[in-house]
């Protein structure tokens, strides 16, 4: 089963966001980030795209899900007692980046990806709320290809988890470019699935400088996946 989740809700605090930049009340970059925050609320469409996926077989290092086989040791470890999982792509929407802004503007370019951001966090939000309420999951995890250090699960694995779709890019206007990121650049994919165990994938990333990092380094986890 694929489900596309469309008519998700968006909430740009403008005031917050202004914090974010460090753009100050009443300056001349605050009013020019005001007029980009109303643009974004004219045109940002957010989206999910998921399924309902059952795992099939399982490897030494490989698991395979809806007739895709994945490589990746901690996936198969995270999924070994799973049956049901939900691949997902999330994206704040290709209509954000069909907005045309000022040629050679960084700053402007900087303040939009920022905006682009909080509408994916919407996507984010929407769909985990969405699969929790929808199949009265318990406590979840997930795993995203490329997502901490590259072998622990492949970036080119997103070729795989996309061919569980079909056409993304028709779906819900996401493609992959040559070196498996996604455009709009605000978009995520993994796999979501129920845990007993707190896992997060920022624990087997030894990327020291990471602002988007949500645990710490955990180097006897990291040691089990890599010493088999």
């Amino acid at each position: 089963m694929i489900e596309v989740l469309a008519n998700i809700p968006v909430d740009f605090d403008t005031k917050a966001l202004m914090q974010r930049i460090h753009a100050e009340p009443d300056s001349d970059d605050a009013a020019a980030f005001e007029l980009l925050v109303n643009r974004a609320r004219d045109v940002a469409k957010p989206k999910a795209l998921y399924a309902e996926s059952f795992v099939e077989a399982r490897g030494e290092d490989t698991i395979r899900i809806d007739g895709i086989t994945f490589t990746s040791l901690m996936l198969r470890e995270n999924l070994a007692t799973v049956e049901r999982v939900f691949p997902f792509v999330l994206t704040c929407g290709h209509e954000m980046d069909e907005v045309d802004l000022p040629a050679g503007d960084m700053v402007q370019e900087f303040w939009w990806d920022t905006i682009k951001a909080v509408a994916l966090g919407c996507a984010i939000k929407h769909f985990h709320e969405h699969l929790k309420q929808r199949f009265l999951l318990g406590k979840t995890s997930n795993m995203k290809p490329g997502s901490g250090d590259a072998d622990v699960w492949p970036i080119q694995q997103q070729k795989e988890l996309f061919s569980l779709f079909g056409d993304v890019r028709k779906l819900i206007g996401v493609a992959l470019t040559p070196s498996f990121l996604m455009m709009p650049n605000k978009s995520t994919s993994g796999i979501t699935f129920t845990t007993e165990v707190d896992f997060l994938q920022c624990q087997v990333c030894r990327r020291e400088k990471c602002s988007g990092r949500g645990a710490a380094f955990d180097q006897k986890l990291w040691s089990s996946i890599h010493n088999q």
